[in-house]
């Protein structure tokens, strides 16, 4: 089982999206454990404060230290085997599937989710990377925990329901984009227009389909990108 904690202060964000389809399932089948963790349980004053006002001035607030580091230190001292710490950040290097293949492995996979102008740079001393899920700028590390959670998850053994899911789709194949899908019905008339499926794909034939898959999903690296 490979366990996520996600530290936030927004912690009821998370409960839709992990309580439904493929992420509640592989919890369900005991594959993934998420485990959500208040920052501000971490703070020390009444009004549970967990940013204050950055040094040498500046717009916006900065998410404390000492609250995290308070979080670190518990979440770590309860486990053991593989692990990795990081932090979402805009400036942090860009999550792939490749990065989601090579965290399939750890244990424990510890995520910060940023806040306000941003995390108190000292954090840096105390995790293993900085990770950005883009090139744009999010309201906080929320999402991104999301995105990685789920792009781990459907790698590990009996989550998906069809294992060759993850063979097929994109960036699974190095070069290649998922090739189009269709279902019924077979012709699909709108407008006027009559759009069909393409006539391989009705065929039949199981080597002249692989073909075609893979023509068009070279297709669509190239016209896409």
């Amino acid at each position: 089982m490979m366990v996520f904690h996600i530290i936030t202060i927004f912690p009821d964000i998370f409960d839709s999206y992990f309580n439904e389809s493929m992420i509640k399932r592989a919890q369900d089948r005991g594959a993934i454990e998420i485990r959500i963790h208040n920052l501000r349980k971490w703070t020390n004053d009444k009004h549970r404060s967990v940013d204050d006002k950055p040094y040498g001035g500046g717009a916006g607030m900065i998410m404390k230290i000492e609250p995290l580091l308070a979080a670190l230190d518990e979440i770590r001292i309860g486990i053991s085997g593989r692990q990795k710490t990081i932090l979402f950040s805009a400036s942090g290097k860009l999550w792939t599937q490749n990065s989601a293949a090579k965290a399939v492995g750890l244990d424990h996979l510890i995520m910060i989710c940023g806040r306000y102008e941003g995390v108190d740079g000292r954090i840096r001393h105390f995790i293993n990377q900085e990770i950005s899920i883009g090139r744009y700028v999010l309201t906080g590390g929320e999402i991104p925990a999301m995105v990685v959670v789920d792009s781990i998850a459907r790698l590990l053994p009996d989550v998906l329901g069809n294992p060759q899911s993850n063979k097929d789709e994109s960036f699974s194949c190095p070069g290649f984009l998922e090739y189009p899908q269709f279902t019924r019905p077979e012709i699909l008339k709108r407008e006027g227009k009559s759009y069909t499926v393409p006539s391989t794909l009705l065929s039949g034939n199981h080597k002249e389909v692989e073909e075609w898959r893979k023509k068009n999903a070279r297709g669509s690296r190239l016209k896409k990108r």
